[in-house]
């Protein structure tokens, strides 16, 4: 007998100790709830003001970076003047003389044909007619005139070209074109 009065003396105090914990189980749920109730996710309002500030900070940037990008174009068509610079020095020094081309792609096969290494010209980064790669030779064939329009006004570059030829040919080197003389 008293080994089963300590039997259910003990199975008293485990369906005690089981309820006890299932009411803090359910109060832990219950809290746990309540605070996913609160912390639900963003509103529909923070996440526009987001999108719109991310929007703008972007449209901001990608207007500063637009000057930089037409430098860049402007940057890359002097170079090419003087690479095309460099190509008809080449011919000069194998035929006495400048080509007597009027424009740029008989400039081209005229450098071909010469076999001087030139397979082709560079073309201006927009291939737009504003901005085409002029050439202009002399009568005698001893002088040219290389000009390109650059889209900065304010360039540096303009400031250190030749703004008048030497000889007039029809090219026209006021600012904003870009003149490489020889």
């Amino acid at each position: 007998m008293r080994l089963q009065k300590g039997f259910t003396l003990a199975l008293i105090n485990f369906w005690n100790t089981s309820i006890n914990l299932r009411k803090e189980m359910r109060n832990i749920l219950l809290s746990f709830k309540k605070n996913m109730k609160l912390v639900r996710g963003f509103t529909l309002i923070e996440l526009l003001v987001v999108i719109t500030v991310i929007g703008l900070l972007s449209a901001m940037v990608l207007v500063g970076l637009s000057g930089v990008r037409s430098q860049g174009r402007d940057t890359r068509r002097v170079a090419d003047l003087r690479n095309t610079q460099n190509a008809l020095e080449i011919y000069f020094n194998k035929q006495n003389q400048y080509p007597a081309s009027s424009d740029f792609p008989t400039l081209e096969s005229t450098l071909r044909a010469a076999n001087i290494g030139v397979s082709k010209l560079p073309s201006d980064p927009l291939n737009r007619d504003a901005y085409i790669y002029r050439y202009q030779a002399s009568a005698d064939g001893l002088h040219y005139v290389l000009s390109v329009t650059l889209e900065n006004v304010d360039s540096q570059t303009l400031r250190d070209d030749v703004d008048i030829p030497a000889f007039v040919g029809g090219a026209a080197c006021g600012d904003p074109v870009y003149c490489l003389e020889m």
